[in-house]
């Protein structure tokens, strides 16, 4: 089905299934696909994720840093702690006393620019398995899901 008619043509039709066991099973695919080519850097996608973000709003604190991901402070806590001790990322003393700062380190940037030239194969072989109209929708339709889906009170993103 065409991702451009296929919003009209299943306009008559019920949602049926849990779309929140199609989304995780999506998601664990698109995982999956994404860590077999990053992993050949030795990150996983969640590493190199982290590691984009750093490089792009660091030096910043790890409470903004979560934020800007959508994770849950202990969440990134967990994930810095290897990065830290690879020597990727860089923990030091904030503007006050009590605050820490996240940067990256040299070879931190070094390991990014590698993960990201296999993140790139990666996502050049969705568009392809999937088709680039496909992924410019799907792209299109989470963006608008996201915005229409405000975060529920009291659950955090992991």
């Amino acid at each position: 089905m065409n991702p451009v008619t296929s919003a009209s043509a299943l306009s008559g039709l019920r949602p049926q299934g849990c779309t929140n066991l199609k989304l995780r099973q999506l998601m664990r695919r698109v995982t999956q696909h994404y860590d077999a080519e990053v992993g050949k850097s030795g990150l996983k996608g969640t590493q190199y994720s982290l590691l984009s973000y750093v490089l792009k709003l660091g030096p910043i604190r790890p409470g903004d840093l979560a934020r800007e991901m959508m994770v849950d402070a202990s969440t990134l806590t967990r994930n810095l702690k290897p990065m830290v001790a690879a020597g990727w990322l860089a923990l030091a003393p904030g503007g006050d006393g009590r605050s820490r700062l996240v940067s990256i380190t040299d070879a931190g940037r070094q390991k990014r620019a590698e993960a990201q030239r296999r993140w790139r194969v990666a996502q050049e072989g969705l568009n392809q398995l999937l088709g680039s109209d496909r992924v410019l929708a799907l792209h299109a339709l989470m963006d608008e899901a996201l915005e229409r889906l405000s975060p529920v009170p009291g659950v955090h993103d992991e």
